[in-house]
């Protein structure tokens, strides 16, 4: 293994779990000194350091060491495509590609990208189903909208899975075509 993949993933790490280099230096039980080099791909960490280090970034010595990402887009595809669990039950287009991305993140390019992306649009998506089914059930219980019928109803919500349908085939055909994916609308719940 190189060591600036390694360091690399270490800096990574570190990074994302907002602490020092000083604070990584004293809860890993690690000189300073010793964190520096192996952030600047000077020094080959030894087994204890490994685990040490490991232990502290909350991942296991093999994440650490064999870590590196790569380009796969059968990953990305099957990411996008994850989200027709939809149809099944609204929370499944949501719970499918977010466990897809939780463990390909840090592991395959473009994932975690993709996948905020998605996972915006279908929470959105579902929230606004949700919402939309509250104010059908509060408008007949309080005789508000009289005139609106099951077909109305049935149409709506039709429309709005149709909707979801689209925009997931649009989106995962532009992906396999070379193109940036465009989940809109969407609120911006993980940036």
């Amino acid at each position: 293994m190189k060591n600036k993949d390694l360091a690399k993933r270490v800096k990574e790490l570190r990074k994302r779990s907002g602490i020092s280099q000083e604070l990584l230096a004293e809860n890993s039980g690690l000189s300073l000194r010793t964190v520096q080099r192996i952030e600047n791909g000077e020094t080959q960490p030894t087994g204890d350091s490994i685990k040490r280090l490991s232990s502290v970034l909350n991942v296991t010595p093999n994440e650490l060491i064999d870590w590196q990402i790569v380009e796969d887009n059968n990953v990305l595809l099957l990411l996008n495509l994850s989200q027709l669990g939809f149809i099944a039950f609204p929370l499944l287009g949501i719970l499918i590609p977010l466990i897809i991305w939780t463990s390909k993140k840090d592991k395959i390019k473009d994932t975690d990208q993709v996948g905020k992306s998605i996972l915006n649009f279908q929470i959105s998506w579902t929230l606004l189903l949700f919402f939309m089914a509250i104010a059908i059930i509060i408008t007949s219980k309080l005789e508000i909208a009289t005139n609106i019928s099951f077909a109305d109803i049935l149409i709506t919500f039709s429309a709005m899975y149709l909707m979801n349908f689209i925009i997931v085939i649009f989106n995962t055909l532009r992906y396999h075509n070379g193109k940036s994916i465009k989940y809109k609308p969407a609120f911006p719940f993980l940036s």
